[in-house]
């Protein structure tokens, strides 16, 4: 089982580059970050955890600009967003965002994507929250033919246009690895555009039976990775039983020398599962 690390990259927290090269540094083999914009003042949408929404919501840095930096000082960490919310998205500029980072990373990119929560959040990008679902699909399907087509077109309820140039195309091939994030309700949009199942905190205790039904919705083995994991060896160990990829252990937003004591705890249990 491979262990990395799901976080928020905030103005408040570790620089990239640092937290790239110091995961590199302990072994680990993936970072993806969370992505939000921008949190509307009026909250109206309920944070899914409950209680008040923690402040790194409304701070993340762009996840792009972000994972570049983290490029730039690793030669083996894998780097992906967890999640980019795509229903907030232009698909064009987001098919050249990642196959950039893919190019530059020679490789590594993982583009995480879900739909996302918060409607106002959605509403501010001209997004009906109503049909956000239908929305995100035909923008994967356009970032698809974006990555692989040479004359890439797109004719849909949402997304249109007629055969453009596009590049650069991603290193990896076909494209980098799509992780869908998302419930139940995702699992067609994982037997349709996914490469792997990104299960958000899903309990170990919980998680077999949804990876035996996101696999029967996809007819084929779906990779799984579970997102946002608390670094405690009891709860790590739950996931060894399973048929999982991946756990990606949470890291909470710290300053640089308080992030680095962290991760030395986090790479000692990662140690004891590799």
């Amino acid at each position: 089982m491979k262990i990395g690390i799901s976080t928020f990259l905030t103005d408040q927290g570790i620089r990239p580059a640092a937290l790239g090269r110091a995961l590199e540094e302990r072994a680990f083999d993936a970072l993806l970050i969370a992505e939000h914009t921008h949190i509307p003042v009026s909250r109206r949408s309920p944070y899914p955890r409950g209680g008040e929404l923690p402040e790194r919501y409304y701070r993340t840095l762009d996840p792009f600009v972000a994972l570049a930096s983290a490029a730039a000082a690793t030669e083996r960490l894998l780097l992906g967003t967890g999640v980019a919310l795509v229903a907030q998205r232009d698909p064009i500029i987001t098919a050249k965002e990642v196959a950039s980072l893919d190019l530059v990373s020679d490789g590594r990119a993982i583009f995480g994507v879900g739909v996302g929560w918060n409607r106002e959040e959605m509403e501010d990008h001209g997004t009906d929250p109503a049909t956000r679902g239908r929305l995100v699909n035909e923008r994967l399907g356009a970032i698809r033919e974006l990555w692989t087509k040479d004359e890439a077109e797109f004719h849909g309820e949402f997304v249109d246009f007629d055969p453009v140039y596009c590049w650069p195309k991603p290193v990896q091939h076909p494209h980098p690895p799509v992780y869908v994030g998302g419930g139940e309700r995702a699992f067609p949009r994982v037997a349709e555009f996914g490469d792997a199942w990104l299960a958000n905190n899903v309990r170990a205790d919980a998680l077999g039976p949804q990876i035996e039904q996101v696999r029967a919705t996809a007819g084929r083995e779906v990779p799984v990775t579970v997102y946002g994991v608390p670094g405690t060896p009891e709860v790590v160990e739950g996931y060894t039983g399973l048929d999982v990829e991946r756990v990606l252990l949470y890291l909470p937003t710290l300053p640089e020398h308080e992030t680095l004591e962290h991760l030395d705890r986090l790479a000692g249990i990662a140690a004891r599962f590799r």
